[in-house]
């Protein structure tokens, strides 16, 4: 990996990631690429909400978690969103937050869930 790649990769943050919230996605496929790591294309239902939850749901984690995981009830969703927040410190504005659970809402609940 060149050195300049390589100050580039280690210059990304959290921070630096959400400021530049339309190339975020593309932003970490080349971190990964340049990094040696496998790329997961993970496919999640189409909706509004979906660029907001690839984009704070892929700072951490992958968005594969959202798919291997049998459909939950919007109570854990919104469990589980708030957990990455107040516990281990996401920084999600609110209205990206209320996006992120209504997209899951929607689509990955045990009513809303297609196969």
């Amino acid at each position: 990996m060149s050195r300049s790649a390589s100050r580039w990769i280690g210059n990304l943050s959290r921070r630096n990631l959400l400021r530049g919230r339309g190339a975020v996605a593309g932003s970490l496929a080349t971190a990964s690429a340049l990094r040696g790591f496998p790329e997961i294309d993970v496919k999640l239902a189409d909706g509004a909400g979906k660029p907001e939850t690839q984009i704070y749901g892929g700072i951490c984690h992958t968005t594969r978690y959202i798919t291997v995981q049998p459909p939950l009830p919007s109570a854990t969703w919104e469990a589980e969103v708030q957990k990455m927040v107040k516990t281990f410190g996401a920084t999600i504005p609110e209205a990206d937050t209320q996006k992120n659970l209504q997209y899951l809402r929607e689509h990955y609940t045990p009513e809303t869930r297609k196969q």
